[in-house]
């Protein structure tokens, strides 16, 4: 039930959840540095520095040294992470009027516990390819999960203003989830090609090994062009939605930010793949190019759920229009 202020009415929308979508952006926030501590922690080569799951050393707190420090500390940060998706989850229920948006909270819970069971997995298994690819997968599942409840919570997500959009072959909503879903694929791309070791199995970049097309695709060579070619098809797919906004809804800013954000975040993401190769994979690069990802990937996800909300079809549109005039209704 939600609560009844001192007039006997309901608290409006902005007043109800406003400091429930301030916690659910820090949750947000909070899981997008919890992917760039994972990142550390490959990047780093940690991830057998502490050799034991749950304990760490059969204790709760080791020695933080070396590569103890970023193992440990992703534990630690992860923890943090599942106490606050617990406080998100259990608020959800309390104050949530929309029972999809509370089963919403209990997903993003029982996301991040299967992640913590394949976190333990990964080591006690000793870094198995395909736990630790399905580790990074869920991650960014779990940190979209957390993206799209702030938006849900938001006082703009409660109150949308719908407009018709310019007839398109491909809607703007269709558009940003096939962006969606291009950077995830990239994602998943770029976690094969670190936790099989291929992050330098093409040493140079732009060009690869001074040429546009390797030598040979054997093995290494061959996951790591996968990961370049992705990375084609996410520039294409970013630029095509950012100019399609720019272009039809220059005056609509819950459209123009993000897609502006992901068009900024692309450009560096870029640099820091070319930087990544050409310090040799430094740790914090390397990282910064995880979590940029990440942070793409979270913006397009924004992106194509403000697109859905707040465009109508304008087929639909023309539909309505032609039924007014044909029942003498005016428009």
């Amino acid at each position: 039930m939600s609560p009844v202020n001192g007039s006997g009415s309901l608290p409006s929308p902005r007043r109800r959840n406003g400091w429930l979508h301030l916690f659910a952006r820090i949750v947000a926030l909070t899981t997008l540095f919890l992917i760039f501590a994972g990142g550390m922690v490959t990047s780093t080569g940690s991830g057998l520095a502490v050799p034991d799951w749950p304990l760490s050393y059969g204790k709760l707190m080791p020695p933080m040294i070396g590569g103890i420090f970023y193992e440990h500390g992703h534990r630690m940060v992860a923890t943090l992470v599942g106490m606050l998706v617990i406080g998100l989850a259990v608020w959800l229920q309390r104050r949530e009027s929309r029972r999809w948006l509370r089963r919403l909270g209990w997903m993003a819970l029982g996301a991040v516990c299967l992640q913590g069971l394949l976190g333990g997995i990964t080591v006690l298994f000793f870094l198995p390819t395909a736990v630790s690819v399905s580790h990074a997968g869920l991650a960014e599942l779990f940190f979209a999960t957390t993206v799209a409840i702030a938006l849900f919570t938001s006082p703009g997500w409660l109150r949308p203003a719908v407009h018709p959009e310019k007839p398109h072959r491909v809607s703007l909503g269709t558009l940003s989830t096939l962006t969606a879903a291009g950077i995830y694929i990239q994602i998943l791309f770029g976690a094969l090609m670190r936790h099989t070791g291929a992050g330098l199995a093409i040493p140079d970049f732009p060009l690869m090994f001074g040429r546009l097309w390797p030598p040979s695709l054997e093995g290494p060579v061959a996951i790591h062009l996968l990961h370049r070619l992705g990375a084609v098809m996410v520039a294409v797919l970013v630029i095509w939605t950012v100019a399609r906004v720019v272009r039809d809804h220059r005056r609509r800013a819950e459209l123009v930010r993000p897609a502006l954000l992901m068009g900024l975040l692309l450009l560096a993401q870029i640099t820091l793949g070319g930087f990544t190769v050409w310090s040799g994979k430094a740790p914090v690069i390397t990282s910064v190019h995880v979590v940029t990802g990440a942070a793409m990937w979270g913006t397009s996800i924004y992106l194509a759920l403000r697109a859905r909300r707040h465009l109508a079809a304008p087929v639909a549109s023309s539909r309505v229009a032609s039924t007014r005039i044909t029942s003498g209704v005016p428009a």
